[in-house]
C-alpha cells in the first residue's frame, strides 16, 4: 500500500506501473497539476488498485495557478483530490498569498461536493493549511503527506480528524520520528513519495512504502510484524472511506 506517490514522476514510469499492477499494489497516485491528472491518466490507466487524483502542488503555483478552474471541475467527479496545500518555506514564500487562494478555492470546492479525501502538503504551513480545513467543515478527510510541523500543530490536527501518511525516509530526522510516535497509530497510513523521497540514494518504489513499519516500530515500541499489519489494517479503513464516496457519487 502507498497513499502518496509520484508514480508518473519516475524515469521509468510505465515500467514502475506495470510491476506495480503485477504486484496487485494499492497506489495512491497524486498529481502535481490537472493538466498532469489529465495527461497521466491517457497514459497509466486507472484500475481499482491504482487511483489517480488531480491536484495543484504549492511548489509550481506560479506557472499552475491559471489551471484552478479546471481543478474545479475536476473535484466534481474525482473522488480523491492531491496533492494540494500549502508550502511555507522561504524558497515558496513569495506566492504564498496565491497559494492560499487556490488552496482555499480547492477545499471549499471539496466541500460544496460532499467531501472527498485530500493528499495534502504542509511543510512550514500547517497552521495555515488547518486554518483552511477548519474553515470548510465538511470537506471530507484531509490525508498529510509527511507532516513535519510542531507537536502543537500535531494535535490540532489530530483533533481536527486528520490522518497522515508517513513514509521509509521520514524516519531520517529526528523531528520526523518525535511526531511520529505522536500520532494516533489507527490514523496513519504508508507512503513513498516516490521519486522525490529516497533511501541511501535511492528514489522510494511503491512496494517499499510499507518499510516506514520499521520506523514506526521503534517510535511506537511495537514489533515491526505489529507496525506492518497497523498500517495494512488502516490502509483498508482509508480504502474503504475511498470507496464509500465513489459509491455515493
Amino acid at each position: 500500500m502507498d497513499f502518496h506517490c509520484h508514480l508518473d514522476l519516475y524515469p521509468d514510469a510505465k515500467n514502475l506501473y506495470a510491476e506495480t499492477v503485477r504486484r496487485r499494489l494499492f497506489v495512491w497516485l497524486v498529481t502535481t497539476s490537472p493538466k498532469a491528472y489529465e495527461a497521466t491518466s491517457r497514459v497509466l490507466p486507472q484500475t481499482e488498485l491504482v487511483r489517480i487524483s488531480p491536484g495543484i502542488h504549492p511548489e509550481v503555483i506560479g506557472q499552475k495557478a491559471s489551471e484552478l478552474p479546471l481543478l474545479l471541475e475536476q473535484i466534481d467527479r474525482c473522488e480523491l483530490v492531491g496533492e494540494v496545500g500549502l508550502d511555507g518555506s522561504p524558497r515558496y514564500s513569495a506566492l504564498f498569498s496565491l497559494q492560499q487562494n487556490v488552496f482555499d478555492a480547492t477545499v471549499r470546492r471539496c466541500t460544496e461536493v460532499g467531501g472527498r479525501v485530500l493528499s495534502i502538503h504542509s511543510r512550514a504551513a500547517a497552521r495555515e493549511v488547518l486554518e483552511v480545513l477548519e474553515g470548510s467543515p465538511g470537506f471530507g478527510t484531509a490525508v498529510l503527506h509527511w507532516f513535519t510541523d510542531s507537536p502543537t500543530q500535531l494535535a490540532r490536527a489530530v483533533k481536527l480528524g486528520c490522518w497522515f501518511s508517513v513514509g521509509p525516509a521520514m524516519f531520517s530526522s529526528a523531528n520526523g520520528r518525535k511526531l511520529a510516535k505522536a500520532m494516533p497509530r489507527d490514523r496513519v497510513v504508508a507512503e513513498s513519495d516516490g521519486p522525490f523521497a529516497k533511501v541511501d540514494g535511492v528514489p522510494v518504489p511503491p512496494w517499499e512504502a510499507l518499510d516506514a513499519a520499521a520506523g514506526l516500530a521503534k517510535a511506537w515500541s511495537i514489533s515491526v510484524e505489529s507496525a506492518r499489519a497497523q498500517l495494512v489494517s488502516n490502509g483498508e479503513q482509508l480504502i474503504k472511506k475511498m470507496s464509500k464516496l465513489r459509491l455515493d457519487h
